[in-house]
Formats: C-alpha cells, structure tokens, sequence
C-alpha cells in the first residue's frame, strides 16, 4: 500500500532505502566511476536529506566487478562472490566522497570487517545514525555469497524499518520487455509482487521480492539521472513503476 496522501511539498515517506546498481556510476563506458556522474547522484540525494528524509543506500558492484559472471567463466563462485563484495565498498567510498563534499553526513557501514575503511555493519548503530540525520551506504551486500545486492536492499531495509525501496534505474519504470530492444513494450504503473515474479521482470531477484512482499515493502522503480526525479518519488508523484501487495493501490 502507498503511505497516506500527503501535503503536495512534504515527503511521503520518512525513510526509505536507495538501490543502486554500480553502472549507475557510469556514463562513459571507459570510467568504472564516473565522477561527473557520483556527483550529480550526490546532489540529488543530499536534496532530499534537506527534507528531512532517512536514507540508506545499498549500491551493486557490476562496473567494476561481477561475480556470477566470473564464476560462468570458470571462477570459483564463493571467491567470485566475495571479490564482488570488495567492488561495492569501493563504490560506496566513492558515493561517501562525493557526498560528503555536498555537506551530506555519511557512513559506510560493511557486511565483511574493513574497519580501516567502514564500520562493521550493526542494526542498531545504523538505525541510530539515520536518526541522527546520516546517510547510511551499507557495503559488501549481505556478506554472504550467492545473494544478490538486491537482496542485501531489502533486507537491510527490513532491517531498519525503511518505507519503501526505491530502485533507481536507467529507465523510467517497470515494462512488459525491455524497453531498449522492444520499442512497442508497456509500461506498468502499479504491478504486484506476485506478478513479478510470474513474469520474471528481472526487477530484482526473486529473493528480494519475497522479502519485500512478507514485509510489505514497496518498490519505486524509476530512471535515476534525470534531474529532480529522486525528489519527486519522495513527494509521492506517480514517477515510473511501484511493485505492492496483491491488491493494487
């Protein structure tokens, strides 16, 4: 279910959890990170820590690293899976960097020890930090290989109460097929859980959306780079696609 409509200007959600995928960091294919490209996320996401929202961001690894393609390739899957894990701290530190120069408080928090480099993660200490105003990047997914970083979003959005999930992507919602291949595809502007997964969307995993489904968490699929669309997803404007319970609403 949405939140209750609110006023036009105020945030519909108090705290919500941000998905990015590494390639999100990217826009020239020759940079694993684009810093243009960080910096203008950095931007959008410090505009609505000025609302007054609770952020916590989980972003992927494949720009720099992807381990199930390694493992298809010969590679020791659980090996593969934590060299993976290694890529997502490398763009959290990025993401945390940019950030920080925005004026955004942050913390990396790790699903592996890198105490060098992030806290180990802990949920109390997290949600403590969103309470008191931080941004929260939590690296290295779940710790565990074979799980996905979408699965590491909702379950640290489970984890700290978050309101929905908001996945940021390259296109502007949830379509019967890709949109990029198939000109003629439709988009949907509410679809439920169990549709996702009956149809095999590719929106996350299907782990992810089991976990996202018992909770009763909400996904916001929207297109990330362009510009004040973040914004607008926390105002509740009906921006690209949201996944919900059985009932559409």
């Amino acid at each position: 279910m949405m939140p209750e409509a609110a006023h036009p200007r105020t945030p519909v959600y108090r705290r919500i959890l941000l998905k990015l995928s590494g390639e999100a960091l990217r826009m020239d294919r020759q940079l694993e990170i684009d810093p243009a490209v960080v910096k203008r996320i950095a931007r959008e996401i410090g505009d609505v820590k000025a609302m007054g929202v609770e952020i916590g961001i989980v972003i992927g690894g494949g720009n720099i690293f992807r381990g199930l393609s390694a493992s298809a390739r010969g590679m020791d899957r659980v090996a593969a899976d934590h060299m993976g894990m290694l890529a997502t701290v490398i763009n959290s530190l990025a993401l945390q960097d940019f950030l920080e120069k925005e004026g955004v408080p942050t913390r990396v928090m790790s699903a592996i020890r890198l105490e060098a480099m992030a806290e180990p993660f802990i949920r109390r200490r997290a949600v403590a930090h969103l309470e008191k105003g931080r941004v929260v990047i939590f690296a290295a997914g779940t710790g565990n290989p074979y799980f996905t970083t979408d699965t590491a979003a909702a379950l640290r959005a489970i984890e700290t109460s978050a309101q929905a999930i908001l996945k940021a992507t390259k296109v502007d919602g949830i379509y019967t097929a890709d949109p990029m291949l198939h000109p003629d595809a439709k988009r949907f502007e509410s679809i439920t859980y169990a549709e996702v997964i009956d149809r095999q969307l590719g929106v996350m995993d299907a782990t992810a959306i089991t976990f996202c489904r018992e909770n009763h968490i909400p996904i916001i699929v929207f297109k990330l780079l362009e510009s004040g669309n973040l914004k607008r997803v926390i105002l509740g404007e009906k921006i690209g696609s949201i996944v919900q319970g059985e009932t559409h609403g």
